[in-house]
């Protein structure tokens, strides 16, 4: 058993290298469209300082309005626009409804809004949508199909084109939101709002504008991410599930940080492709599911802040 466990899955990396990287390159695929859902959890924990539990339902509903409007005719690219519009609204709903009578109540109250706001979608959404699944319109916004084969280490790599663009365009959105938050004067608003809402406040910075910026970010986060995971799964309501995936990217990586959740988004993505494909027939398989989870639960007992997270200090 502990030569099958520590030995025989090195022994068949090295004999089957082509193997390896085609798990590699699955994994880094998955790894950079879980930092990009996790990036939208990022955003709204640094301006509110609250874990959005609704972002997960915000990637199928995002995705929803998309398919559902072109489905009635309204063109892909418009359908598109449409969809990032409903996603400014539905930042400003959230900033009116839930967060502006909420100032300076206790983390748990933003919380538990965001839960209700969660069933709230979810019901809101059957209601409009149904629940069937629906396929993602990737024809329609020319992402590529098809697949190319590389001849390599003694065999064959297969590459998704899809794959390729959703690592591409992933990686594009996530670098222009860091830039645009760590460069430009909205993502300093950012920050001191992060630090103390009462001394951005005294400042002049507006929370209720903030508010509305982040969360319509994350919006926009959750509809690209909508459309990429829609486009290799399929759209449902249970595309919410791999959204909270990103749960353990944040533990990992540290809810306050960016960088971070593109390092834990990727130690993720790859981690649960190998160990699956490696040490899943020794467990019967499955080791998918619940690797992440695992992974978080390490972090929380030896580093609870994550890689990249700040290590809060209180003087009592």
């Amino acid at each position: 058993m502990l030569y099958k466990v520590f030995v025989e899955p090195f022994v068949f990396m090295g004999e089957a290298p082509d193997l390896l990287i085609q798990t590699l390159w699955e994994g880094l695929v998955s790894g950079v469209l879980y930092a990009l859902i996790a990036l939208g959890f990022v955003l709204i924990f640094k301006a509110s300082g609250v874990f959005n539990f609704a972002q997960g339902i915000m990637v199928v509903f995002a995705a929803l309005i998309l398919v559902g409007l072109y489905e009635k005719g309204v063109p892909a690219f418009l359908a598109l626009i449409l969809a990032a519009a409903a996603m400014l609204v539905l930042a400003v709903v959230v900033e009116r409804v839930v967060l502006r009578p909420l100032v300076n109540q206790p983390d748990i109250i933003l919380f538990m809004a965001t839960f209700g706001l969660t069933y709230l979608l979810i019901g809101f959404g059957e209601l409009i949508f149904g629940g069937n699944p629906r396929e993602m319109i990737t024809g329609a916004l020319f992402l590529p199909q098809g697949t190319t084969e590389i001849d390599a280490l003694g065999g064959s790599i297969r590459l998704q084109h899809l794959d390729i663009a959703a690592a591409v365009i992933a990686s594009i959105m996530i670098g222009l939101l860091a830039v645009f938050f760590s460069k430009t004067r909205i993502g300093r608003a950012l920050r001191a709002v992060a630090d103390s809402h009462k001394a951005a406040l005294s400042v002049g910075i507006s929370l209720n504008q903030i508010w509305v910026i982040v969360w319509f970010a994350a919006g926009l986060v959750a509809l690209v991410a909508g459309i990429m995971w829609g486009a290799r799964s399929g759209v449902s309501f249970s595309l919410q599930i791999i959204a909270l995936k990103a749960l353990p990217v944040l533990i990992l990586g540290g809810f306050t940080s960016i960088p971070g959740a593109i390092i834990g988004g990727l130690i993720i993505g790859v981690g649960e492709k190998v160990g699956e494909f490696y040490w899943g027939p020794l467990v019967g398989g499955g080791v998918e599911t619940w690797l992440a989870y695992v992974i978080a639960l390490l972090f929380l007992l030896y580093r609870p802040q994550g890689l990249f997270g700040e290590k809060i200090i209180e003087r009592i």
